[in-house]
Formats: structure tokens, C-alpha cells, sequence
């Protein structure tokens, strides 16, 4: 690659330092060669908090382009847990041979990262964690302490010479304690930890219910593998939003801005075919009832208000009910009462609407059967999309299956059936009111 004009990579490097988060921004804009030859010349200190900053497929990317060798340097210069989450998106041939070329230390504990799922607590710990023997005096505990490299102190966890957790220890009691005394007296036994294979959701759950700013993971035999640090969760409560947010339309809750054009078409052209095929489902409704709209052509023009405000109040349903499971407000057993609750704001704002679109429907085709027709219809519908709001994501659950997995496409399809069959229904029912 050609080297950068020593005034460009000046303002490069001072850009890369001060503003990390912006140049991460910029720098995925960029094509991977690209930002590959704006890396290549930089030391990994200064690159290093700007790939930390990038997306996994925009870091796996630039990195594959940067060489062994210098990949190697960057992972070195990184948290191991970033680091991890960029091996996991190299080839299998390439991220042995990186891992071959790391020092030992470095390499065992990407090794054990990488085998853990990146939504459980192992994926999301950090390994580097300060833990005092509970053997050790006060003053060698305080000495193990001002050894220790700064960014690995939270709390001050206890464990036994063979790694099981014991306790945590609070700083005022040690330095308050006599230099020769045993520090095991002192350890509170009552600590909150974390298996290693919990589910990132509910580590969320217990760090937001408990206020720590970090959490111990350990193994089934209770041993101490690291910590997950608030901010780590803050950033996947964060992903889950969005990835919730993504599968509910059906795109792929992994796809991100840089995702590449291929992986972007298999997460969401399945989703498509099924919107296609409950599109369909609506169009087949509309076609048992040619005859009354041929006859009352202005049906045709009313349908898509009818099916858009059920849309809007099976839409309101669905984003409480998705917050109240994803923040387990809803207990097993009580599903029924939110099904009921919604059913009843359903029919509230049901009738509200169709008064006011009952009005302005008979104002302007001066039709008292169609006001009557469509405020019904509207009634129905919103009542039905509201129960379906609830009904939907609760059944997915139930099934095992991530709620918030295409929940609007299901909910389209039945606000889309039930206001058309409803609307038309009521038409053919007051015909001779329209006619």
C-alpha cells in the first residue's frame, strides 16, 4: 500500500486520537481497502481505540485486508473481549493462524472467549480480573492490589487457590484492618454472580435490578472467569433494541449499515416471501367481495383507512407488550389480563375513531350507510388488531421462538384481513343503505 503525505497521516493520526467514536463512523464509510491503507500506517496505540469502536463486520473486514502480522498487533492492543468478537468473524484458517502468532497468554484467553455463544455472559466478560486468595494478609491483599493494572479493578472478589468464588471484600474494611490479619474474616460471602453461559438479556436484567457496575461470571464449579462491566451491558441492551426493532420487520437482528449486500438478501428476503404470501391472503379477502364493490366503488377508496388504523392499534399493543417481556413485567398466568386490557383499549379507541370517521365519512359522500358501515368496521378492527398486538408476541414466546421475530408481518396480516373482510362484510350486510 502507498504511504500516506506526512501532513494527511499528521491530521489523521490527531483525528484518530481525539475522536475515536467519529473516526470509527468515518472510517466504515470508507470501502475495506481503503480503510485498510488509512490504518496501515498508524501505530497500533493509535488505532487501536478506533477499531475497539468499530462494527464487528466492519472490523473483520479492514482487519483481513491488514495482514497476519499486523492483525496480530491490533487484537494485542485491544480488549479481549472486542478482540474476540472480531475472531469470531474470520475464517477458521485464518483465526487459527492469528492465534498461533499471539503470545500464550494473550492467545488462551481469546481461545476461551471464542467458545462462548456472544449473547451469554461468557461472551460479553471480560477475563481480566483482579481476585485476591482468601489466604493472603492484609498487607500482601494490598500489595496484589497496587500491582494490579487499573482497568481490571471493580470489586474486590475472593476466591480459593483453586478459583472458586468465596465472597467480596469492601476496600474500607481492608484498609481499616490490622496489616497481619487474615482477610478471610472480612470477605462478605453474599456475592452476586453469573453463570457463564446466561443469556445477555437476563445479565442485563440482574445488573439493572441489583445497581453494581460489574458482575462476576463463573463456571458450574463456581470458579471466577472474569467480570461483565455495566457499560458492556448498557451497549447490549442497546444491540437487543435494535435487533428486536430489525426482526420485527423482518430484517436480520445481526445486520448492521456495512452488512455486505449477500448476508443483508438471505436475512431478509425469506421475511419478504412470507409478507408476499400474507399479501396475498388480503388480496384473496378482497376478491370475495367484487360484487359490492363494483357496485360501490368507493369502498375501494375507504379500504386502506380502515386497514391503517387497525395497523396503528395492533402496532401500540405490540410495542408495550414486546417492552413488558423483554423487561419480564408480564409473570406467567397473567397474559390473559394484558389480552383483556388491550381488547377494552381497543374497543375504547375503537369507537372514538369511528365517531370522528363516521362524521367525516358521511360529510363528504353525504352516505349515512357508509358512515354507519365504516364505523363499525373500524370498531372491529382496531378492537381485533389490538388483541392480535398482544396475542402475537406472547404466542411466539410460549413457542419458543423470539418474540419480536417478524411480529409486524404477522400483525399486518391480520389488521389487513379483518379490516377488509369486516369493512366489505358490513357493506354487504347494509347494501341496501348504500345502494
Amino acid at each position: 500500500m502507498c504511504p500516506m503525505n506526512p501532513t494527511l497521516e499528521a491530521l489523521v493520526k490527531s483525528y484518530l486520537t481525539n475522536f475515536p467514536e467519529a473516526a470509527a463512523h468515518a472510517i466504515e464509510g470508507l470501502a475495506p481497502d481503503e480503510a485498510a491503507a488509512v490504518l496501515e500506517s498508524l501505530s497500533p496505540k493509535e488505532i487501536g481505540p478506533v477499531v475497539e469502536r468499530l462494527t464487528p463486520h466492519a472490523a473483520g473486514a479492514i482487519l483481513g485486508r491488514l495482514g497476519r502480522e499486523r492483525t496480530q498487533e491490533l487484537l494485542e492492543g485491544m480488549s479481549p473481549r472486542q478482540a474476540a468478537v472480531v475472531m469470531r468473524l474470520l475464517e477458521d484458517a485464518e483465526r487459527e493462524a492469528v492465534l498461533t502468532g499471539l503470545p500464550d497468554d494473550a492467545a488462551r484467553k481469546l481461545r476461551a472467549l471464542i467458545q462462548y455463544p456472544p449473547e451469554s455472559a461468557g461472551g460479553m466478560m471480560d477475563p481480566r480480573v483482579v481476585s485476591l486468595a482468601s489466604d493472603l494478609t492484609v498487607r500482601e491483599a494490598v500489595t496484589v492490589l497496587r500491582r494490579a493494572p487499573r482497568q481490571a479493578l471493580y470489586y474486590l472478589y475472593v476466591t480459593g487457590r483453586d478459583g472458586v468464588l468465596h465472597g467480596v471484600l469492601n476496600i474500607r474494611e481492608l484498609l481499616l484492618a490490622g496489616s497481619d490479619e487474615a482477610i478471610r474474616q472480612y470477605v462478605n460471602p453474599t456475592v452476586v454472580s453469573v453463570p457463564v453461559d446466561m443469556d445477555r438479556e437476563e445479565v442485563a436484567r440482574v445488573m439493572r435490578s441489583r445497581g453494581f457496575i460489574a458482575l462476576p461470571v463463573v463456571d458450574e464449579a463456581g470458579r471466577l472467569l472474569g467480570i461483565v462491566k455495566h457499560e458492556e451491558v448498557l451497549d447490549t441492551v442497546q444491540e437487543e433494541a435494535f435487533e428486536d426493532l430489525q426482526k420485527m420487520v423482518g430484517a436480520g437482528g445481526d445486520e448492521s449499515a456495512s452488512s455486505p449486500v449477500g448476508t443483508v438478501v438471505r436475512r431478509r428476503l425469506p421475511w419478504l416471501f412470507v409478507n408476499l404470501l400474507t399479501a396475498f391472503m388480503a388480496a384473496a379477502v378482497v376478491g370475495l367481495f367484487e360484487g359490492i364493490i363494483a357496485r360501490v366503488t368507493v369502498l375501494a377508496v375507504l379500504l386502506p383507512v380502515v386497514s391503517g388504523q387497525g395497523g396503528n392499534s395492533g402496532a401500540q399493543a405490540l410495542a408495550v407488550v414486546m417492552r413488558g417481556l423483554a423487561l419480564r413485567e408480564i409473570l406467567p398466568g397473567f397474559g390473559w389480563r394484558i389480552i383483556i386490557k388491550e381488547l377494552l383499549a381497543g374497543l375504547i379507541n375503537g369507537v372514538a375513531v369511528a365517531v370522528v370517521c363516521a362524521i367525516a365519512v358521511g360529510a363528504w359522500t353525504e352516505s349515512p350507510g357508509l358512515a354507519l358501515v365504516i364505523g363499525l368496521a373500524m370498531i372491529v378492527n382496531m378492537a381485533a388488531a389490538a388483541i392480535a398486538g398482544a396475542v402475537i408476541p406472547m404466542t411466539l414466546q410460549r413457542l419458543g421462538r423470539d418474540p419480536a421475530q417478524a411480529s409486524s408481518i404477522f400483525l399486518t396480516t391480520v389488521t389487513d384481513i379483518i379490516g377488509f373482510a369486516s369493512f366489505l362484510g358490513f357493506a354487504v350486510i347494509f347494501a341496501p343503505l348504500l345502494i
